[in-house]
């Protein structure tokens, strides 16, 4: 069965990029350090990595984190989804309108204008047609930014909820929760290694 996930790093003291994003420094000021994790050699963070990449049928993220990603500064060959560790899944934009190019053409790319919701549905039907091609349950991720993410859970669209707590204090910057409906989690996993905490919880 297709599962929505919601799937972030954040700081200890909640935002998950630092002051001052933007297509030339996507993470904001100090922000790179909340992703340490997905660079690190340690066995536990390769293996969330492995398995968080592998379950992905299709990604949903907002405009701005597109522009960031698809941006000049942006993903590679060397960066990007999964930093090598799974395909290339169906990703899925939710903005007010497309884009007039795109630069990461190699990547099977939908704007959805009409909401989260309808970006929502449009990623799980393409989950699920990679699943039945696969022959294996493969699952929604929503890769951020925060207030994508953060609409998601207060509409009720998230079933699972993981997030890779970075040892940072970044004082500013984009917060991950900023008041909205309040959500029962049942804690699942947790994994402590080098670089992060990683959480992963049921949202009811």
């Amino acid at each position: 069965m297709t599962r929505i996930i919601a799937d972030i790093s954040v700081s200890l003291d909640g935002f998950v990029t630092g002051p001052g994003p933007g297509p030339d420094n996507g993470l904001g000021t100090g922000g790179e350090a909340l992703h340490t994790w997905a660079f690190s050699d340690d066995p536990d963070d390769r293996r969330v990595l492995r398995e968080a990449t592998a379950r992905s049928g299709a990604v949903v993220l907002g405009r701005r984190l597109f522009d960031i990603v698809d941006g000049p500064h942006g993903w590679d060959d060397t960066s990007g989804y999964g930093a090598g560790e799974v395909g290339k899944p169906a990703f899925v934009v939710v903005t007010s309108a497309p884009p007039e190019s795109v630069r990461l053409t190699d990547l099977d790319w939908t704007f959805v204008t009409t909401g989260l919701r309808d970006a929502v549905t449009a990623a799980r039907e393409r989950a699920e047609a990679a699943s039945a091609q696969s022959g294996r349950d493969l699952d929604v991720v929503l890769m951020g930014g925060g207030a994508t993410i953060g609409s998601a859970l207060d509409a009720g669209l998230v079933d699972t909820l993981t997030l890779h707590l970075a040892p940072v204090v970044l004082g500013s910057g984009t917060p991950l929760f900023t008041g909205g409906a309040q959500r029962t989690l049942v804690q699942r996993s947790v994994t402590p290694t080098s670089t992060a905490t990683h959480l992963t919880y049921d949202v009811l």
